[in-house]
């Protein structure tokens, strides 16, 4: 291992990170971290990563209930195209409005706390859905304000398990952490489809609901019963109201800071062009290849997600500990979700088969979901004093763009009758984001008091 380079301010190793990556040594770099009470015990720890992993599982699945019920819904509730979308979207404008007070308050009362009351509220809502269903003639309205609510109380739970990711567990393992939350929502959303499956034609949409609820009001209890009843989870730094209103502007005050908004950008592009991929792909196969089984591509691609998306967090993990500088892991592990990622999208443009276009597809979206190890986890690189209201702010930000950029596809598609013009945008927003990035990008600590910058890079 090469010998540690230090510097008065790290100034002169972050420019040599890229040529001579391997400086430090994971623990004496987090020698600090080490020593916070602060920090869960390994053996908590081994805990709560299975339990957070199923806790993403059932969001995501919580969330694909209504989609992938809204066929039978529509034809039972009488509603029209217009109504379905509707309710459909209602999710993403509650969904947006709490993600940087659902941080915030994840830094200063403890992330555990605040994933419990948000999947108490969720299940509830979930499973009082269909009530909302046969009360009255107004339904699509009904259910429109319980999407609504439900994006609100989901709102909070990414930007907890940033805060919590950066309170409780030590850098060098907060890459496997982000990843595996990651590779559990793409696991909920092939849950949602087996509930469907299974409840839908013989017991009614109704029942998929009652199921989802049903699991995920029994992990807030387990959360609740075995982690926070007990005072397992550590308790957070109480803060008094000035300091707790300082945090938060400083938090937005970061955003000015070149480091902080290229994160901010580059996460804000590979949120977009996932959010694209996911809602035209199955468009894309079903009209490019119309006798092709639609169970294959709308499952495969999202299976081969969840080892990749585990795999990605410990190779970061890996070679940090190995002693990598983070912000050189950072910036490759972004490389190979948004660089890489991008020259199997552009595979799509050409003549390909079937066989072929599926290979392309679950490898481009395999290699997005190394951002866990890249942006997605840079927010507690920089700013983990105030990780989940920044990581609130920049999801927040994804998902606007991320509607901006669906509807802008939808769009060219229909002008263009190409599908290479909606795979072209995606690379060049790619690669715009992954520039910035590569260029502006580190994983210096910028909210240390007086603005100095601790070097963990």
């Amino acid at each position: 291992m090469a010998d540690k380079h230090t510097s008065g301010d790290g100034r002169n190793d972050y420019i040599g990170s890229i040529l001579d990556p391997k400086i430090c040594s994971a623990n004496a770099c987090s020698e600090e971290e080490a020593e916070d009470p602060h920090l869960w015990p390994r053996p908590l720890a081994r805990k709560w990563i299975p339990t957070l992993f199923m806790g993403t599982c059932l969001l995501l699945c919580a969330r694909m209930v209504m989609p992938v019920c809204a066929v039978s819904m529509a034809a039972s509730l009488n509603w029209s195209k217009i109504d379905t979308g509707l309710v459909l979207g209602g999710f993403f404008w509650g969904y947006c409005l709490t993600q940087i007070l659902g941080g915030h308050a994840s830094d200063k009362m403890g992330g555990e706390r605040v994933l419990f009351m948000s999947a108490t509220s969720w299940s509830l809502i979930t499973a009082a859905t269909p009530l909302l269903g046969h009360m009255g003639s107004h339904t699509a309205a009904l259910m429109t304000l319980a999407r609504f609510l439900m994006g609100l109380l989901q709102g909070v739970f990414y930007p907890s398990l940033a805060s919590l990711c950066s309170q409780r567990v030590v850098e060098g393992e907060r890459g496997l952490l982000m990843s595996t939350m990651n590779a559990g929502g793409n696991l909920g959303m092939l849950l949602a489809g087996a509930l469907a499956s299974l409840l839908l034609d013989r017991y009614g949409w109704e029942s998929v609901f009652y199921a989802s609820g049903f699991l995920s009001g029994l992990w807030a209890f387990i959360v609740w019963r075995c982690f926070l009843k007990g005072e397992v989870a550590p308790k957070p730094i109480q803060l008094s109201r000035d300091s707790q209103h300082v945090s938060l502007m400083r938090a937005l005050r970061f955003l000015t800071v070149p480091s902080v908004w290229a994160m901010v950008f580059a996460h804000m592009c590979i949120s977009s062009t996932s959010y694209t991929l996911l809602s035209w792909l199955p468009t894309y196969f079903e009209e490019s290849f119309p006798h092709a089984k639609g169970w294959v591509y709308n499952i495969v691609p999202w299976f081969t997600a969840i080892p990749s998306g585990i795999g990605g967090g410990c190779l970061s993990d890996h070679l940090i500990n190995q002693g990598y500088r983070v912000s050189y892991v950072r910036k490759f592990m972004q490389f190979l979700a948004m660089g890489a990622s991008s020259v199997f999208i552009l595979l799509l443009s050409g003549a390909v088969t079937f066989p072929s276009s599926l290979i392309f597809v679950c490898t481009a979206i395999g290699l997005c979901t190394f951002t866990s190890g890249g942006v997605t986890v840079n927010v507690q690189d920089l700013t983990p004093s105030c990780a989940g209201a920044l990581f609130g702010f920049m999801n927040m930000c994804g998902a606007f763009m991320g509607l901006v950029v669906v509807s802008l596809s939808g769009y060219l598609i229909e002008v263009t009758q190409s599908w290479v013009t909606v795979f072209s945008l995606i690379v060049l927003i790619n690669v715009t984001g992954l520039g910035v990035f590569l260029i502006f990008g580190d994983a210096r600590r910028v909210d240390m008091d007086g603005h100095r910058k601790m070097d963990v890079s």
